[in-house]
């Protein structure tokens, strides 16, 4: 199940809950007991090596339907 990151208005407290993401945006209540709490923007950092796959000459595809661009 997503975590996600809330902050209460009331108090400041920034807080993690455990919850389906259907009820992501669904109030809030902090651990102080505010209901008054706003969902923040998580941002995700992935790390790892990945390649991508490299251009073959004359293979088609390519910006203009198989043609040279340039």
């Amino acid at each position: 199940m997503p975590r996600y990151e809330y902050r209460c208005r009331s108090c400041g407290d920034t807080f993690e809950l455990s919850r389906p993401m259907a009820e992501s945006a669904a109030p809030a209540t902090c651990p102080a007991g505010h209901e008054d709490s706003v969902k923040l923007l998580s941002t995700v950092a992935v790390a790892g090596t990945a390649s991508a796959p490299t251009p073959t000459q004359g293979a088609g595809g390519g910006c203009c339907g198989g043609g040279c661009c340039g």
